[in-house]
């Protein structure tokens, strides 16, 4: 229809749809349909669906429109939205952007661009229901009906004194029923249930706080306790999405990235990998130098070299168990730094179970190798290589649960101490662990030389 310039009938269409739904087609568009998709979309909705848009695709929008358009676009916008876009286009999209707004919402702006990276000052908007805690209920909702087309949202509002300092909150609900002439501060929730955030705080614990809470919006305060804005929950939902991302890459150990794989370069990925694979494959060093050191007794005993992968991969294998578990109950806040000893003595109790039915099915599996294929490995290589699993999965539960928790203590990111990391630090104390039984067993005769 575009091609066929059937105008009308395409505003006709965007006018049922979902704005979620416009930014998606504009998305996917051919950039020189995106820009004519967006000049046909109604006036009162086009900062709406500009606020969805890809980075990519709003800046190609801003070098396609006017002067004059950029003004009306952005002025339509919230804060929060205009602040979010100007934060992913270049620096001379930000210097025209904001050389088209009005004076007020120019140093609004650049106030929330100040505001440190992943902070909760840098996500907040200013468009909330805010009133005098003086005003009676009448005059409270009159303002609303007032101004409420330009706020974010409307939920909650939020009394504040003479100082803007934040004194209470008011579900709309309450407000409505309320009483005519009744004043707010008699009715606000002023008490311990008055849940607020300051600007500087992590965006992570904002989002903890909005879950722990249940909360639709959270109000933002100075160090002064003067509210200067709230964050809804369409943000929260994105902050969660952002940081379970970012803890996802870091367990893989990749370095963080802002942007999706498929629009993330080459050199990019290059990048975030080749430091951790560097890291890993010298500290591997300590695994082949291990079992260098005992080379002379592999090639001795039948059956020691062929259980290796085996050990190292069930060792892996139970220490990220654990570490997932407890990485995700850090985040969730169910485990804490002092619950660590709790945590081990549970750990321990189910590497015991673990390990002890491994090395059974274990022993039964080489037994029944030994009968196929008529192998020369003896009984007593059974007996090291089960009671190495028991003891590997023991240790690499212990690690699994404690590396977390230590991260946690040493204000790092717990994620980091996950899936590689364990598996590097387990693979070596596994091999110790077998070597060191099998040469206990060979002092004491009771096992053979091969040949």
């Amino acid at each position: 229809m575009l091609h066929e310039n059937k105008f009308s009938t395409i505003k006709d269409i965007l006018n049922e749809m979902n704005m979620v739904d416009i930014a998606q087609i504009i998305s996917d568009a051919d950039l020189e349909d995106q820009v004519k998709i967006f000049r046909l979309l109604p006036k009162n909705s086009s900062a709406d669906v500009f606020s969805y848009l890809e980075p990519e695709t709003q800046e190609a929008v801003i070098n396609s429109i006017t002067n004059v358009e950029i003004h009306n676009l952005v002025e339509d916008m919230f804060i929060d939205d205009a602040v979010d876009f100007l934060e992913e286009v270049p620096a001379n999209v930000v210097t025209r952007v904001l050389a088209q707004t009005s004076r007020e919402t120019r140093e609004i702006i650049n106030k929330f661009l100040r505001y440190p990276e992943d902070s909760a000052g840098s996500i907040m908007t200013v468009e909330m229901a805010a009133f005098h805690s003086k005003l009676t209920v009448d005059e409270a909702i009159d303002e609303l009906r007032r101004t409420a087309q330009d706020k974010e949202s409307i939920e909650t509002c939020y009394c504040i004194d003479e100082k803007r300092k934040l004194v209470g909150v008011l579900p709309l609900r309450k407000l409505i029923v309320a009483r005519r002439g009744t004043v707010l501060e008699s009715i606000m929730v002023d008490d311990d249930r008055l849940i607020s955030v300051n600007t500087l705080d992590d965006q992570e614990t904002v989002a903890e706080i909005v879950r722990k809470y249940d909360l639709l919006s959270v109000p933002v305060v100075d160090n002064e306790n003067r509210l200067v804005g709230i964050i809804t929950i369409d943000d929260i939902v994105d902050v969660i999405q952002e940081e379970n991302t970012e803890d996802f890459e870091k367990m893989a150990l990749l370095l963080p990235s802002e942007d999706n794989y498929l629009k993330t370069g080459v050199l990019r990925l290059f990048k975030n990998r080749i430091v951790w694979l560097l890291i890993l494959m010298v500290s591997a060093t300590f695994t082949g130098m291990i079992i260098e050191s005992f080379e002379d007794k592999l090639a001795l005993i039948a059956g020691l070299t062929a259980c290796i992968p085996m050990l190292m991969d069930t060792g892996g294998n139970s220490g990220n168990q654990v570490s997932t578990l407890i990485i995700r109950g850090l985040a969730l806040g169910n485990i804490k730094v002092k619950d660590y000893f709790l945590v081990l003595w549970k750990e321990i109790r189910v590497a015991v179970m673990c390990g002890l039915t491994l090395s059974v099915a274990n022993f039964v599996r080489m037994w029944v190798m030994r009968m196929v294929f008529h192998s020369d490995t003896t009984t007593p290589v059974f007996f090291v290589v089960c009671i190495s699993m028991v003891l590997t999965v023991i240790i690499a539960k212990t690690i699994g649960c404690s590396l977390p928790i230590l991260a946690k203590v040493l204000h790092l990111d717990p994620a980091l101490m996950a899936g590689p990391m364990i598996t590097t630090i387990v693979d070596a104390l596994s091999l110790l662990i077998y070597f060191g039984i099998a040469t206990l067993f060979i002092a004491n005769g009771a096992l053979p030389m091969a040949g």
